[in-house]
């Protein structure tokens, strides 16, 4: 699909060819941004060769090279861009690239997947149209719409952080709670990850002082709000290891009084099976065997077997 906005009040078209608009090489003048959203790789043709611009294939917008990640040419600013969503009440995480291309008077953006940050920056224009001249405002917009989804995630991952430093002490202590804090670890460093991409791109697009020269406050701006969200970021993760080092150091203790517990069995059975295995033994020549009080003695011998090494043990505080 091919979404179009328009001078002067922001017309919107969703298109499946820029050939369903009457007297297109008249209207294009007044074209601001054109949203190709899952389009066929026809559409994707037709605008690049009526434009003179090159989209970037499938495999060109997951690469990590930052050469991959903004490019500046004549004019005109390539960039691909990580989209991270939330899945609700699972946790798990969606990763999305989008692409743009910025003219000098249009902007084209290059998505497969719904995203609510561009119905949100839609919304915006379409209350504050007067604000939105050029190409640059608009993904000026799209950026800052996304710092604050961005800043929604964080404190949806803040939350599960805090849920599980609850939830610690009192669960129990199994394998579920150490694999929930690693998938929370892995959100957050995909987070991270996204924060310091856009944060280059800021970065990159500070230093263009043609196309920047309106926006210089707005991004400084939005930079700041991202190193904050890095810094949230990073106290989330330092937050999510010391929980992990907290259970594990639980864990152990659980461990242990297992280990505990099977030590004391083993002290108390093991003299008096020693006895019992002594006078079990088949001698012909054992006095103990005819004498009267032989049974008595051995389970008083027994006995005390068990119990002297107890008391013995607590006294030195080993048990």
């Amino acid at each position: 699909m091919i979404r179009i906005f328009q001078l002067p009040e922001y017309n919107q078209l969703k298109l499946s060819s820029l050939h369903e608009i009457e007297n297109f090489s008249e209207v294009v003048r007044n074209i601001l941004w054109i949203d190709l959203q899952n389009p066929t790789p026809e559409q994707i043709r037709e605008v690049e060769e009526f434009y003179n611009i090159n989209f970037p294939t499938r495999q060109q917008q997951e690469e990590i090279e930052t050469s991959s990640r903004y490019l500046e040419n004549s004019g005109v600013i390539k960039i691909n861009s990580t989209f991270i969503n939330i899945i609700p009440y699972s946790g798990k995480i969606e990763e999305h690239e989008m692409s743009f291309i910025i003219t000098e008077k249009t902007l084209f953006t290059l998505r497969y997947f719904d995203s609510r940050v561009i119905s949100e920056t839609v919304k915006k224009i379409k209350q504050f149209p007067g604000i939105f001249a050029n190409s640059v405002k608009i993904f000026i917009a799209i950026l800052e719409a996304r710092t604050d989804f961005d800043a929604d995630l964080m404190e949806l991952v803040s939350k599960y952080v805090a849920d599980i430093s609850k939830k610690i002490p009192h669960d129990n202590k199994d394998e579920k709670m150490i694999l929930k804090i690693n998938e929370y670890q892995d959100l957050t460093m995909s987070l991270r990850e996204a924060l310091f991409d856009k944060q280059r791109v800021l970065s990159s697009l500070h230093r263009n002082e043609d196309l920047m020269v309106d926006s210089y406050n707005r991004i400084r701006i939005i930079i700041k709000d991202i190193n904050s969200l890095i810094e949230h970021a990073n106290f989330n993760f330092t937050r999510l290891e010391y929980l992990q080092n907290s259970f594990l150091g639980l864990l152990n203790i659980e461990q242990n009084k297992v280990i505990k517990t099977f030590t004391v069995a083993s002290l108390v059975f093991m003299p008096p099976t020693l006895i019992a295995s002594l006078y079990g033994m088949n001698f012909k020549f054992m006095p103990e065997l005819d004498w009267v009080f032989g049974y008595p003695l051995a389970i008083g011998l027994m006995l005390i077997s068990s119990i002297a090494p107890l008391a013995i043990f607590k006294r030195k505080k080993l048990l």
